[in-house]
């Protein structure tokens, strides 16, 4: 695995610190061999939905995929899928992922929770342990690609990831307003400040086309994207439109079924890492 450098002169500060490696391994018989974090500064900007398109695009290329989904509060992958209904199995020991119709691992809170709509009232570390858990606990059966679907921000849960998983690269999801710009480029800091590679940005709710013309109708202003990618150096992989034919498929837990193109790009630069 990957080692984590000190961001210190080790040599000062008396302390053998310099080449930790504070990944924590997979369970016995899993295998995941490439892990991507989808995140963001801030919540409701399609983070889900962007992991669960990306997830089945790269998987409908012919690799297997898995999504660990480490909104542990907000978990929305199982509704997505159509499992809101199913439980995860395990023997005491460890858990078996949830597996949709077309061969997709999955693992969220919500398969473990009585109810779905239970609410999960637990503080950082707590949540923080239990992603952890679904990392060593969960058996991965040969995964190509993991999707890490993260919570909002830039607290205990990123944190956590960035530090125990072998992350081998995020994409970060915005919208066009402008204030997102700040919030992109916190989640772009601390992914540098944590040494994971930034594979690039995509912009979701990007522009309604309008159904007479086929005009582009930027319902929340001219979209900053392009800008916001020059200024940190790092590609723009996808706009996504708001189409309610989209909403429509994930609210009925149909996702798999849409082939959609806007994806493309990111699928690509994401399976070129294997």
């Amino acid at each position: 695995m990957a080692e984590e450098k000190c961001d210190h002169d080790c040599s000062s500060c008396g302390k053998s610190c310099e080449s930790r490696d504070l990944h924590i391994k997979l369970r016995e018989g899993s295998s995941v061999k490439k892990v991507i974090g989808i995140v963001s500064g801030k919540g409701g900007v399609g983070k889900s939905l962007v992991t669960s398109l990306l997830a089945c695009k790269v998987h409908r290329d012919g690799f297997r995929t898995a999504i660990l989904d480490a909104d542990i509060t907000g978990p929305s992958i199982p509704e997505s899928f159509g499992l809101s209904e199913t439980r995860a199995s395990g023997d005491g020991n460890s858990l078996n992922p949830v597996v949709t119709d077309s061969g997709i691992q999955l693992m969220s809170m919500n398969f473990l929770l009585e109810n779905e709509n239970d609410p999960v009232v637990w503080r950082g570390p707590v949540i923080s342990g239990a992603v952890q858990q679904f990392w060593t606990d969960v058996v991965w059966k040969d995964v190509d690609f993991m999707f890490v679907d993260m919570p909002p921000g830039t607290g205990d849960v990123p944190l956590t990831v960035f530090q125990s998983l072998p992350i081998d690269g995020i994409i970060v999801v915005s919208s066009p307003q402008q204030l997102v710009r700040v919030i992109v480029e916190k989640a772009v800091k601390m992914a540098n400040m944590m040494n994971v590679p930034v594979l690039g940005l995509v912009e979701n709710m990007s522009y309604v086309k309008c159904p007479d013309c086929g005009c582009e109708i930027s319902v929340f202003g001219k979209s900053n994207i392009e800008k916001i990618a020059d200024t940190f150096g790092i590609p723009v992989l996808a706009r996504i439109p708001m189409e309610e034919s989209t909403a429509a498929y994930v609210d009925s837990g149909d996702i798999e079924s849409l082939d959609l193109p806007y994806l493309n790009t990111a699928a690509e630069l994401v399976e070129g890492l294997l």
